[in-house]
């Protein structure tokens, strides 16, 4: 994932920055308890495919 892609991208929901987990291939939004995932290297920023995190 690119550095300057991952520093632009925020939640599209509430504005709040995104933590990149590799290992899940998404990105996280703390405050929103989602994951964004990443398919093929695109990161997959629409709310109805966020998927729920504890």
């Amino acid at each position: 994932m690119d550095n300057k892609l991952l520093e632009m991208l925020v939640c599209p929901v509430c504005k709040s920055q995104l933590e990149y987990k590799k290992a899940e291939s998404g990105l996280v939004c703390k405050p929103c308890h989602v994951m964004y995932p990443i398919r093929d290297g695109v990161p997959v920023m629409l709310e109805d495919q966020a998927i729920t995190i504890k």
